[in-house]
């Protein structure tokens, strides 16, 4: 199955932190119950932190008849494009629709003058990390935390 052809994708704006938590959260439950703890940044996050967060962001949503069907968030460092945060509404997942998000956003990541792209997931996270090596990324390095899971971090160059 493939994204539907209603599938838009656009900037996110302040206006979608709402929808955006939601489906963040959503979304990051079954990262919760991979790492068996719900004390995780995509799902404590509040609703202001998001807001603020939205203010200045290169990322994009994907919407399909009016609903927010995934979503993802960068910003810029210097000449490196840091992403976060992809989510993907449950019932859509699978369907391509992060591998579209990913690709907008290089594109704007691009556009700003970026050269690469960085994101990390937790090293149990292996559909995660599936999709992030199927979309070019590359492992960089991983770091050990307190749990003894490890963050995997990879990288893209954005040609």
């Amino acid at each position: 199955m493939t994204a539907s052809d209603a599938l838009e994708l656009r900037d996110i704006r302040p206006d979608d932190a709402g929808e955006t938590l939601t489906l963040q959260r959503a979304a990051f439950v079954q990262e919760a119950l991979i790492y068996n703890s719900v004390q995780m940044p995509p799902l404590t996050q509040t609703l202001d932190e998001l807001r603020a967060e939205l203010v200045e962001n290169l990322g994009c949503v994907a919407v399909e008849h009016g609903r927010l069907v995934g979503a993802v968030r960068a910003q810029v460092d210097g000449d490196l494009l840091l992403i976060g945060r992809l989510a993907i509404a449950p019932d859509r997942q699978g369907e391509g629709i992060g591998s579209q998000l990913l690709e907008a956003v290089e594109r704007r990541g691009k556009e700003s003058g970026c050269r690469e792209a960085e994101l990390f997931t937790g090293s149990l996270s292996e559909a995660n990390l599936r999709l992030y090596e199927r979309c070019g990324y590359r492992e960089t390095g991983r770091v050990e935390q307190d749990d003894g899971i490890e963050q995997v971090f990879l990288r893209k160059t954005l040609d």
